[in-house]
Protein backbone atom coordinates (compact mmCIF):
# COMPACT_ATOMS: atom_id res chain seq x y z
CA UNK A 1 0.00 0.00 0.00
CA UNK A 2 1.25 3.31 -0.97
CA UNK A 3 0.08 6.63 -0.25
CA UNK A 4 1.24 10.45 -0.51
CA UNK A 5 -0.07 13.92 0.35
CA UNK A 6 0.97 17.47 1.43
CA UNK A 7 0.49 19.72 4.05
CA UNK A 8 1.36 23.28 4.96
CA UNK A 9 2.09 23.89 8.51
CA UNK A 10 2.17 27.04 9.90
CA UNK A 11 5.49 26.68 11.57
CA UNK A 12 9.08 27.81 10.11
CA UNK A 13 10.97 24.79 8.73
CA UNK A 14 13.37 25.15 11.50
CA UNK A 15 10.47 23.70 13.75
CA UNK A 16 9.38 21.38 11.84
CA UNK A 17 12.44 19.76 11.75
CA UNK A 18 12.86 20.00 14.99
CA UNK A 19 9.93 18.15 16.11
CA UNK A 20 9.81 15.83 13.72
CA UNK A 21 13.32 14.71 15.03
CA UNK A 22 11.92 14.76 18.83
CA UNK A 23 10.63 11.20 20.17
CA UNK A 24 7.99 13.08 22.43
CA UNK A 25 6.59 14.83 19.61
CA UNK A 26 6.57 11.41 17.92
CA UNK A 27 5.25 9.72 20.54
CA UNK A 28 1.93 11.83 20.38
CA UNK A 29 1.18 12.26 17.00
CA UNK A 30 1.37 8.39 16.45
CA UNK A 31 -1.98 7.21 17.15
CA UNK A 32 -2.02 3.93 19.94
CA UNK A 33 1.53 5.18 21.00
CA UNK A 34 1.69 4.06 24.37
CA UNK A 35 5.99 4.14 24.80
CA UNK A 36 8.67 5.56 22.97
CA UNK A 37 12.52 5.70 23.52
CA UNK A 38 15.52 6.30 22.02
CA UNK A 39 17.56 8.75 19.90
CA UNK A 40 17.53 10.23 16.22
CA UNK A 41 21.66 8.31 16.00
CA UNK A 42 19.91 4.80 17.33
CA UNK A 43 16.58 4.78 16.69
CA UNK A 44 13.48 4.78 18.70
CA UNK A 45 11.94 1.77 20.64
CA UNK A 46 8.31 2.02 20.74
CA UNK A 47 4.98 0.03 21.71
CA UNK A 48 1.94 0.37 19.66
CA UNK A 49 -1.72 -0.11 20.46
CA UNK A 50 -4.14 -0.62 17.88
CA UNK A 51 -7.41 -2.31 16.84
CA UNK A 52 -7.80 -3.30 12.80
CA UNK A 53 -11.05 -4.82 11.95
CA UNK A 54 -11.90 -7.50 14.59
CA UNK A 55 -7.80 -7.79 15.70
CA UNK A 56 -6.58 -6.00 18.19
CA UNK A 57 -2.90 -5.98 18.93
CA UNK A 58 -0.02 -4.68 21.02
CA UNK A 59 3.05 -4.03 18.67
CA UNK A 60 6.18 -3.77 19.88
CA UNK A 61 9.28 -2.46 17.06
CA UNK A 62 11.79 -0.16 16.38
CA UNK A 63 11.74 3.07 14.35
CA UNK A 64 15.09 4.59 12.27
CA UNK A 65 15.79 7.64 10.42
CA UNK A 66 17.84 7.46 7.55
CA UNK A 67 18.22 9.41 4.58
CA UNK A 68 18.90 12.39 6.48
CA UNK A 69 19.25 15.93 4.67
CA UNK A 70 19.22 18.53 7.73
CA UNK A 71 16.46 20.46 7.68
CA UNK A 72 15.01 19.65 4.09
CA UNK A 73 14.25 15.88 4.08
CA UNK A 74 14.32 12.51 6.13
CA UNK A 75 12.99 9.01 5.55
CA UNK A 76 11.54 7.03 8.78
CA UNK A 77 10.93 3.19 8.63
CA UNK A 78 9.28 1.11 11.29
CA UNK A 79 8.54 -2.36 11.97
CA UNK A 80 7.17 -4.24 14.52
CA UNK A 81 5.52 -7.36 15.69
CA UNK A 82 2.21 -7.69 17.38
CA UNK A 83 2.60 -11.28 18.42
CA UNK A 84 -0.32 -13.89 17.23
CA UNK A 85 -1.62 -10.72 15.05
CA UNK A 86 1.29 -10.92 12.87
CA UNK A 87 3.57 -7.73 12.08
CA UNK A 88 3.83 -4.58 10.15
CA UNK A 89 6.21 -2.16 8.43
CA UNK A 90 6.73 0.87 6.64
CA UNK A 91 7.83 3.68 5.74
CA UNK A 92 7.60 7.99 4.84
CA UNK A 93 9.52 9.18 2.97
CA UNK A 94 8.72 12.89 4.38
CA UNK A 95 10.21 16.38 2.77
CA UNK A 96 10.50 19.74 4.04
CA UNK A 97 10.00 23.37 1.58
CA UNK A 98 9.77 27.11 2.68
CA UNK A 99 6.88 28.61 1.61
CA UNK A 100 4.99 31.57 2.65
CA UNK A 101 3.41 32.05 5.80
CA UNK A 102 5.46 28.33 7.32
CA UNK A 103 6.36 24.95 5.59
CA UNK A 104 5.76 22.48 3.05
CA UNK A 105 5.81 19.08 3.97
CA UNK A 106 5.22 16.32 1.55
CA UNK A 107 5.13 12.69 2.35
CA UNK A 108 5.20 9.52 0.52
CA UNK A 109 3.90 6.00 3.05
CA UNK A 110 4.47 2.71 2.03
CA UNK A 111 2.72 0.20 4.71
CA UNK A 112 2.73 -4.03 4.53
CA UNK A 113 1.52 -6.50 7.07
CA UNK A 114 1.34 -10.41 7.82
CA UNK A 115 0.13 -12.75 9.87
CA UNK A 116 -3.12 -12.63 11.21
CA UNK A 117 -4.04 -9.26 10.42
CA UNK A 118 -2.86 -9.74 6.42
CA UNK A 119 -5.81 -12.31 6.17
CA UNK A 120 -8.51 -8.88 7.20
CA UNK A 121 -8.05 -8.19 3.06
CA UNK A 122 -6.42 -5.72 1.38
CA UNK A 123 -9.51 -3.13 1.68
CA UNK A 124 -9.73 -2.82 5.26
CA UNK A 125 -5.74 -2.61 5.04
CA UNK A 126 -5.38 0.14 3.39
CA UNK A 127 -8.08 2.16 4.39
CA UNK A 128 -6.60 1.32 8.11
CA UNK A 129 -2.64 2.67 6.22
CA UNK A 130 -4.19 5.49 5.04
CA UNK A 131 -6.43 6.49 8.17
CA UNK A 132 -2.91 6.14 10.37
CA UNK A 133 -1.09 8.05 8.29
CA UNK A 134 -3.50 11.03 7.98
CA UNK A 135 -3.65 11.31 11.40
CA UNK A 136 -0.22 11.08 12.39
CA UNK A 137 0.22 14.15 9.93
CA UNK A 138 -2.97 15.62 11.13
CA UNK A 139 -1.48 15.57 14.69
CA UNK A 140 1.85 16.63 13.74
CA UNK A 141 0.20 19.47 12.08
CA UNK A 142 -1.61 20.55 14.91
CA UNK A 143 1.00 20.23 17.64
CA UNK A 144 3.02 23.07 15.05
CA UNK A 145 0.70 25.44 14.56
CA UNK A 146 -0.72 28.16 16.91
CA UNK A 147 -4.21 27.45 18.72
CA UNK A 148 -7.15 29.61 17.49
CA UNK A 149 -10.31 30.26 18.79
CA UNK A 150 -11.61 26.84 18.81
CA UNK A 151 -8.76 25.35 20.60
CA UNK A 152 -9.61 27.47 23.33
CA UNK A 153 -12.86 25.64 23.05
CA UNK A 154 -11.70 22.64 22.95
CA UNK A 155 -9.33 23.03 25.87
CA UNK A 156 -11.99 21.90 28.48
CA UNK A 157 -11.83 18.59 26.75
CA UNK A 158 -9.16 16.54 27.55
CA UNK A 159 -8.13 14.72 24.33
CA UNK A 160 -5.33 12.20 23.58
CA UNK A 161 -4.00 14.25 20.61
CA UNK A 162 -1.70 16.96 21.22
CA UNK A 163 -3.22 20.57 21.59
CA UNK A 164 -2.63 23.05 18.71
CA UNK A 165 0.41 24.52 18.62
CA UNK A 166 1.91 22.56 21.64
CA UNK A 167 5.54 21.94 20.54
CA UNK A 168 5.56 25.64 18.67
CA UNK A 169 4.74 26.90 22.83
CA UNK A 170 7.52 25.05 23.84
CA UNK A 171 10.38 26.18 21.81
CA UNK A 172 9.20 30.14 22.34
CA UNK A 173 8.32 29.91 18.31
Amino acid sequence: MQLSDVKTIKASPETVWAAILNPEVLKLCVPGCEAMSGSVEDGFEATVKQKIGPVSATFTGVVKLSGIEPGRAVTITGEGKGGAAGFAKGGAKVRLAPVPGGTELAYEVEAAVGGKIAQLGSRLIDGFAKKMADEFFTRFQDALEGPDAADEEAAASPDEAPKKGWFKRLLGA
